[in-house]
């Protein structure tokens, strides 16, 4: 059974990085050398400072050791930021309450043996990535109660397959037209996305081309959460960006 409950009375918000995208052609000629990493966290920071949730390490050509140390930072950053006084101002009257205890949750892609040797929050799976009832099996071993476990799913069975695995969340997507999603085929649309999200009794997020103009849209359809990279990543006002979504379910 998920430790998380559906619906959340407040949209969740995964920002998900990749540090390829954001060194600009500015941000190269600016800052040179520059350190994609050393950005990224910059990034991870605002991100956790703004109130997000969960910020996931999307970075699969990194080796275990370079992922590890990612990981560690931005955990350190998270918990030195999200109980601070940027992250409370992100957070409207409406939703307050809500987020009276919010802690922003570090959650790894791909890589488990990272994310529990990190003491992350938890572990991102793909389709095709380690199979989640082992990842379960591990995770019960070390006795990691609060950790959890999503997928990503790319059609209705793969999400009903997800569910029976015992997974905590699930990513649908691509939901709209997105450069990071075009390897898996043509956008899911909101019809789908309500689909899964009657179909399964998880928390949903959806992913895939998300905007402030249209993340109202995806929660109409039932979604629990907004997974994205560039509308986080490329903000230029993370804290409004965050204010805004709060709102998109009240």
């Amino acid at each position: 059974m998920s430790r998380l409950n559906k619906p959340q009375s407040v949209p969740l918000l995964c920002y998900v990085t990749d540090r390829h995208s954001v060194v600009s052609t500015e941000i190269f000629e600016a800052r040179q050398p520059f350190d994609a990493c050393k950005i990224l966290l910059e990034k991870i920071a605002a991100s956790a400072a703004a109130g997000v949730d969960w910020i996931q390490i999307r970075e699969k050509d990194l080796s275990g050791k370079e992922c590890s140390s990612l990981t560690g930072e931005a955990m350190r950053l998270a918990s030195t930021r999200s109980r601070g006084a940027s992250a409370k101002a992100a957070i409207s009257p409406k939703t307050e309450a809500a987020r009276e205890q919010f802690s922003t949750r570090i959650l790894v892609n791909d890589r488990l043996d990272v994310a529990l040797a990190a003491q992350a929050g938890g572990v991102h799976l793909g389709e095709k990535c380690l199979p989640p009832e082992e990842a379960q099996r591990l995770v019960r071993t070390l006795g990691r109660k609060d950790f959890l476990i999503g997928v990503s799913c790319h059609s209705l069975e793969a999400a009903k397959a997800a569910q029976r695995s015992g997974v905590d969340y699930l990513f649908f997507g691509p939901v709209f037209v997105t450069p990071s999603k075009t390897a898996y085929g043509a956008p899911q649309g909101l019809e789908r996305l309500a689909e899964v999200c009657r179909a399964v009794p998880l928390p949903v997020l959806a992913i895939g081309g998300i905007t402030l103009e249209n993340a109202a849209g995806c929660i109409s359809a039932g979604a629990s959460g907004l997974a994205a990279i560039r509308l986080f990543q490329d903000a230029a006002d993370l804290a409004a960006i965050v204010r805004a979504l709060r709102e998109v379910s009240t």
